[in-house]
């Protein structure tokens, strides 16, 4: 049986390295971008091999478009070459970052930088890599508990993740004719180097996000990759157009 294949950007760590070990573990090939850490990235791709998989690690700054016709054509040539296919059947839009700030003192630079990293990037990248994905392949984006509740900061990061909800819609609109599916997954509060750290190493602020979660406990790496995996698996083929939040019940 050929080897399906996904692509998740910013696989090097974070959610992006657990969502790509969760895959791994299904027997899912895998290609993981990152921006600068190629150790980091390489260590991810000798931990998937390791588990019987094949893996590819491709540098990709996802805030730079201008790139993406010579990424996608490295795709084209690495699914040749290693899995010999000439398609893929996953996009995973993971790659991001954080910016708190308030809405009175956010920047233009830094709001021009949300906009290309969580918004033209996804939306340009998936584009390209459209003519190589396979018909009835699948599309996850990623999102985040801030478009359901508010708090102070993150007004701009909130406002990209909310455009890439309406964006995932339209994606499974226009993209049924090919039996493409776009879905997206939206976290609570989990604990990785994400924003500095702050939900994994501020105790104080761990235990209130906690208090304020109906499972008692901040989100970890764990249940996100896995929740990934599970909702790219074949018995949610007819789920299309939907957001699902992954938050442990998280203001609620």
């Amino acid at each position: 049986m050929t080897q399906r294949i996904a692509i998740v950007t910013g696989g090097s760590r974070g959610l992006g390295k657990n969502a790509a070990l969760k895959l791994a573990e299904r027997g899912i090939g895998i290609i993981l971008t990152y921006r600068s850490q190629r150790e980091d990235a390489d260590a991810v791709v000798r931990e998937i091999e390791q588990k019987g998989v094949k893996a590819v690690a491709l540098p990709l700054n996802v805030a730079e478009s201008d790139t993406f016709a010579a990424f996608a054509n490295e795709v084209r040539q690495q699914v040749k070459h290693v899995w010999q296919r000439d398609d893929f059947d996953y996009l995973l839009n993971n790659a991001g970052i954080g910016i708190n700030a308030p809405f009175t003192d956010i920047s233009e630079a830094q709001f021009d930088e949300l906009v290309n990293i969580h918004l033209k990037g996804p939306f340009f990248l998936t584009q390209h890599l459209l003519t190589l994905m396979k018909d009835g392949g699948r599309i996850l984006n990623v999102s985040s508990g801030l478009t359901r509740f508010a708090l102070p900061g993150y007004s701009a990061y909130a406002a990209m993740k909310g455009a890439m909800e309406v964006l995932t819609r339209y994606q499974a609109k226009e993209l049924g004719a090919r039996g493409i599916t776009a879905n997206i997954i939206a976290p609570g509060a989990i604990e990785t180097d994400f924003g500095g750290g702050a939900v994994r190493d501020n105790e104080v602020l761990n235990r209130a996000i906690a208090g304020q979660t109906a499972l008692g406990r901040v989100g970890l790496p764990d249940d996100i990759g896995t929740a990934i995996a599970a909702l790219l698996d074949d018995s949610l083929a007819w789920m299309n157009a939907q957001r699902i939040e992954v938050s442990g019940g998280m203001f609620i």
